[in-house]
């Protein structure tokens, strides 16, 4: 039966946190504890219908409540105009060609300004896998607007009182993309994955579907970020985006090495193959383990934006170079971080999301508190041995200076730099109680690095930010669309 388009189709994605398994996460042989956060990126895709008040020739997007409709959409793909009305001037109208010889559908920037790699390849991506699954082959034109949860970006130095520069439950940046700070909870990848599984579901299923086709959509979207940051990454931020919080083991790259680029020969029909999971040569082999984990009771995590950030490509370049030329020894460090991150897991998994009675719950805090106040210790132990051995900032001493201060706070329980480490946000397990982030708060506000860092870094500022642990993974926000209008 032909799926016939909603006039408006609205997924997200979640951020994340890797709370362990930074680098080690790119070897098969090791595994990552990635969590979700409650941070999204939205993708709104919007069916550029014909208005039948006006010429033939003119089109409009309708921002109504979405119903599967049957009437006819412009059957010509003239267009995606994807918007991301945050920043300044962040419009990017594409043109839409078929390649031949089964070289998919590309799309061709059409207006001046920087490119957008991540959202140009994603379209490419999604446009291809469509148009090849699709009843029609008709895309239409579209109107994508993308949207993100405040805490995606620093907010240091912006003008205008903040409450001025929000619409709804998003904000107005007020810079442009490429001048935004980062805080480091995986932007891009929930991009990707919101933007391509708002595309497919907008034109090949009905929006219930989502979650059924989470293994299709998390291919198609690792698919797509790899090829737009340039190299097959671990994809444990994608995994995440698509499957929520879990232990994640990396696909073999094999996977994503011979499928060629957009517009060569063949390509669609590669892309259908990988993102269907039939090449039997190199099936998918991530493992996700622990799907939709959760703290336990009375445990919450928080994470503290020291408006820097770091080149994670670069770092993670140095710190691979670094093992293979010391192998044993770098062996030797990972099999202990492994160790020592699984001990962590199973502490966090004990009781974690189920509710018992106050007392018990309370008990079980403390316990799972003081064991995982020891191994957090012994993680960062080793991540400084790394970063002396790699000469990498994986825990710079500015860094250093600050865990060890938020450590001392009552209440917390430990705190790494996650992922790849460096100056992003640092993550910190707490108890769940509003007094720890009180205390938390009256640090941060006169708060400055006084250590003289091993790499440059200078911490001038330390802000909380409002995201917490989310668990859960992508989304269909079709019951949420009053949350978008004023940006659409």
């Amino acid at each position: 039966m032909p799926v016939h388009p909603s006039t408006t189709t609205a997924v997200s994605a979640p951020g994340k946190v890797l709370l362990t398994g930074g680098y080690l996460v790119l070897d098969r042989q090791y595994t990552g504890t990635v969590f979700a956060l409650d941070a999204r990126i939205h993708a709104v895709v919007q069916q550029l219908q014909r208005d039948r008040n006006r010429s033939s020739n003119q089109l409009t997007d309708s921002t109504e409540t979405p119903q599967n409709t049957d009437e006819a959409v412009d059957p010509q793909p003239e267009s995606v105009v994807v918007r991301s009305p945050q920043f300044i001037d962040a419009v990017w109208e594409y043109g839409v060609e078929r390649c031949e010889q089964g070289g998919g559908v590309k799309v061709t920037q059409k207006n001046e300004g920087p490119k957008n790699p991540f959202v140009e390849t994603s379209l490419n991506y999604a446009l291809t896998y469509i148009s090849y699954v699709a009843d029609s082959k008709d895309l239409g034109s579209l109107s994508v607007t993308i949207l993100a949860d405040n805490d995606y970006y620093s907010d240091a130095n912006q003008p205008g009182n903040s409450s001025q520069r929000n619409r709804g439950a998003f904000r107005d940046f007020g810079v442009k993309l490429q001048d935004a700070h980062k805080t480091g909870l995986g932007s891009s990848a929930a991009l990707v994955t919101a933007l391509v599984s708002a595309l497919v579901v907008h034109r090949t299923m009905h929006p219930e579907d989502l979650i059924v086709a989470r293994d299709k959509l998390h291919n198609l979207a690792q698919a797509a970020h790899c090829a737009a940051q340039g190299k097959v990454g671990s994809g444990f931020d994608v995994g995440a985006a698509v499957f929520g919080s879990c232990s994640y083991r990396r696909f073999s790259p094999s996977i994503l090495e011979e499928l060629g680029d957009v517009g060569s020969p063949g390509f669609e029909e590669r892309l259908f193959s990988t993102v269907e999971d039939l090449d039997a040569k190199h099936p998918w082999d991530t493992e996700f383990m622990d799907v939709g984990m959760k703290l336990p009771p009375g445990l919450q995590m928080v994470l503290c934006d020291v408006d820097c950030g770091s080149q994670t490509p670069s770092m993670v370049r140095k710190v691979l170079e670094w093992r293979n030329q010391n192998q044993e020894e770098a062996d030797s460090l990972w099999d202990s971080l492994q160790a020592n991150n699984e001990k962590l897991r199973q502490e966090l998994r004990r009781n974690a999301g189920n509710r018992a009675d106050p007392e018990t719950e309370a008990a079980l805090a403390d316990e799972v508190s003081k064991h995982a106040s020891i191994l957090i210790q012994q993680s960062r132990t080793l991540l400084k041995t790394m970063t002396e051995k790699s000469g990498v900032p994986i825990e710079p001493r500015v860094q250093t200076e600050l865990l060890d201060a938020v450590s001392a706070v009552d209440g917390v329980i430990g705190g790494v730099v996650p992922g790849a480490g460096g100056y992003d946000a640092v993550v910190l397990l707490i108890r769940d109680d509003m007094e720890v982030i009180q205390r938390l708060n009256q640090l941060f506000e006169s708060y400055q690095s006084q250590v003289e860092d091993d790499f440059g870094g200078k911490i001038d500022r330390v802000r909380m930010l409002g995201v917490r642990h989310g668990s859960e993974g992508i989304r269909d926000e079709q019951a949420n669309l009053g949350n978008y209008l004023a940006w659409l």
